[in-house]
């Protein structure tokens, strides 16, 4: 059905005007399309027989996603503000924003129309684009570490080049961590990752100034750096952050925050600038680019330096659609105040779910989380997947664990519909308990 549209039409190619079709016509088109065919496609069967898992996102495989549920939707055809239009022709709330890469929301207008018209005059060549520069620019403007900037598409790619430059600086090699940085090599613990490379990382638990230091006292000479994703769950102590930069001095190793979900969402700049604690080297992504494929590794001039000492390249690093989409977003945040709008919609969207979970009276579950990144907590697993699916059915999609994350898409039209999802997704887990 993609297929056809892209490539199929056997008219003559119009006007970039007549390519851009009016949202809503193309959407309800789509969903009409995708509803007509989705006996025939079956598109979750479809991509598990050819797509390790079902998805090449480990969070979007359909058991991630819905855990013991099936027959739910695993596949969009559009996305648009804050609602999803599925394969088979329905239409959801996404309450999980693209796990959490989108704050602005789907197909922003604004963001859109730039990435569309830069990509006419080319996403990429044998020289740089100037917005590179411009947009390294901006961004070291707004993200208190960020003295030079590389960009990269991913952000496992742009930790895994802030753990290069760490140990290139230093000349070390250990690296103690606290957080899940992505499925690179270095702190992976996954199969197929060698014994070499496991053995100088050591993982350490959030919050846990004892086993830091116990960690950071047992690499001595060779510590290269401590890598701290911030937020996990909830705000880290500003005692356990402050012996970790402290740590760190000491070491004269490099500590680098993983800014991934903090950056864009919690602060402009990161949770560093909202705490105050300044890393030597972090890693940005997601709401860097409303969702757009863009990441970045920044710090200290010092420590940046050596990064022309090694080698960090990806011939797509500066492809000029998703730079042009961090401008945009870069603008959102330098005349509007969206992390503190961020933080208003998510205290509206856990008012009204958790307002639904009271009247309900559903036991085990509570409401977790920060304000732009909240979550639902069920002690009985089973209880979760249920919940998770009866919001489907009922025009929601939640993520299963965390985050739900909140966007500026999420109007009070959108808040409505969150609610009653949520109410009457409560209520069927309630008359369920009853059975």
């Amino acid at each position: 059905m993609v297929f056809s549209r892209i490539f199929g039409s056997k008219s003559k190619a119009g006007s970039q005007s007549d390519a851009v079709a009016d949202p809503d016509d193309e959407a309800e088109a789509e969903a009409e399309a995708a509803a007509g065919d989705a006996d025939e496609n079956h598109w979750g069967a479809r991509a598990s027989g050819l797509i390790p898992g079902g998805a090449s996102t480990g969070s979007k495989r359909p058991a991630l996603l819905f855990g013991s549920e099936l027959h739910l939707p695993t596949h969009f055809v559009r996305a648009a503000g804050c609602h999803l239009h599925t394969a088979e022709g329905e239409t959801l709330v996404d309450c999980t924003m693209a796990l959490g890469s989108v704050a602005l929301g789907y197909a922003e207008p604004d963001l859109t129309r730039a990435v569309i018209e830069t990509l006419a005059g080319g996403s990429v060549s044998g020289l740089s684009p100037v917005l590179e520069v411009e947009v390294a620019e901006r961004f070291c403007s707004v993200v208190p570490c960020a003295e030079r900037v590389m960009f990269a598409k991913t952000g496992a790619e742009a930790m895994s080049a802030a753990i290069r430059i760490a140990r290139t600086y230093t000349g070390r090699d250990i690296v103690v961590g606290c957080g899940y940085f992505g499925w690179h090599d270095w702190s992976s613990e996954a199969a197929g990752v060698p014994q070499a490379t496991s053995a100088v990382y050591r993982r350490v638990p959030f919050d846990d100034i004892t086993a830091l230091e116990r960690a950071v006292a047992d690499a001595g000479s060779e510590l290269a750096a401590i890598a701290i994703e911030p937020v996990i769950e909830r705000l880290p102590s500003k005692e356990w952050v402050a012996r970790a930069r402290a740590l760190a001095d000491h070491a004269g190793a490099a500590l680098i925050f993983d800014e991934l979900k903090t950056g864009f969402r919690l602060a402009t700049g990161g949770y560093q600038q909202y705490s105050g604690t300044t890393p030597d080297l972090a890693a940005f992504g997601k709401a860097l680019a409303n969702g757009h494929a863009l990441a970045a590794v920044c710090g200290r001039e010092e420590l940046m330096s050596a990064a022309d000492k090694t080698w960090i390249s990806s011939t797509l690093a500066s492809e000029a659609g998703a730079l042009a989409a961090a401008a945009v977003v870069l603008a959102w945040h330098d005349r509007v105040d969206v992390c503190g709008e961020l933080a208003r919609i998510g205290v509206r969207m856990r008012e009204v779910v958790g307002g639904a979970l009271d009247a309900s009276g559903v036991a085990g579950v509570t409401l977790e989380g920060l304000d732009p990144m909240w979550f639902l907590k069920f002690t009985d697993p089973k209880v979760e997947d249920a919940f998770i699916a009866a919001g489907v059915r009922n025009g929601v999609l939640f993520k299963r664990g965390a985050y739900n994350f909140a966007a500026l898409a999420h109007d009070d039209d959108a808040i409505a519909e969150i609610e009653r999802g949520a109410s009457a997704a409560f209520v069927e887990l309630k008359e369920r308990g009853r059975k």
